[in-house]
């Protein structure tokens, strides 16, 4: 009779023992959710970068061609790594480059560079036809870029923007260098925040690229060279 009573005592205890065991788990667990519920509301937010690009005008129809024959093929203008990671640069000091984290370009500058050099020299008039650079040996001259410089500056009092572009042409046939040009451009933005900064970059960068392309010669489309050829 004793081993029994003792036996069932047992059997108590080791019930009590495991519910209370299950109630700590429970407690345990509630306690848990209740800590990522209040994380999450805390600071669980997800946050997306802002994408800009730049919008130039579009040129003007071209001209009506007179004597024009000679055709250009455009290379995609290059720049430096730090311009083709996708995020817009800063510069705090001479010396220092910083990177927006969540604000970036929705397109390789470079490749904007190259296009709007495109579109512009289409519609100067100054050449029978203006295309990208595919290798094909069915044009006479090929123009060759580079995007120096597209930055927020921080460090010259105020807020700026830079913007520094350099081209050459090259005659196909012979490898010379008929034409080349360098320009840097600067503007002040008015307002200390990144799309203010996005629309300086506009306006200068439309600067720049009619500066890089105005002094054109002429007497490419018609010299000795094209003449020569038609």
């Amino acid at each position: 009779m004793r081993s029994n009573e003792g036996t069932g005592v047992l059997t108590r205890f080791g019930a009590r023992r495991r519910r209370m065991k299950m109630k700590k788990t429970l407690t345990t667990i509630v306690f848990s959710l209740a800590a990522l519920v209040i994380l999450a509301s805390c600071g669980g937010r997800v946050r997306y970068p802002n994408y800009y690009t730049l919008n130039l005008p579009a040129p003007p129809d071209p001209p009506p061609a007179e004597n024009v024959h000679t055709t250009l093929a455009i290379r995609e203008f290059r720049a430096p790594t730090y311009l083709r990671q996708g995020a817009i640069v800063y510069k705090p000091s001479p010396e220092q480059i910083g990177f927006y984290a969540y604000q970036r370009w929705a397109i390789n500058p470079s490749e904007f560079v190259t296009n709007s050099v495109i579109e512009r020299l289409n519609a100067s008039g100054n050449f029978a036809r203006v295309k990208p650079y595919d290798g094909r040996p069915d044009i006479e001259y090929v123009l060759s870029g580079r995007l120096e410089k597209l930055e927020e500056i921080d460090y010259a009092g105020g807020v700026k923007v830079e913007v520094a572009i350099s081209a050459h042409m090259t005659d196909l046939a012979t490898g010379a260098t008929v034409w080349s040009n360098a320009v840097s451009e600067v503007g002040d933005v008015n307002k200390r925040d990144v799309p203010a900064v996005v629309s300086e970059m506009n306006r200068t960068m439309e600067r720049a690229i009619s500066k890089l392309l105005s002094p054109m010669p002429a007497d490419v489309a018609t010299g000795p060279t094209a003449a020569k050829r038609n």
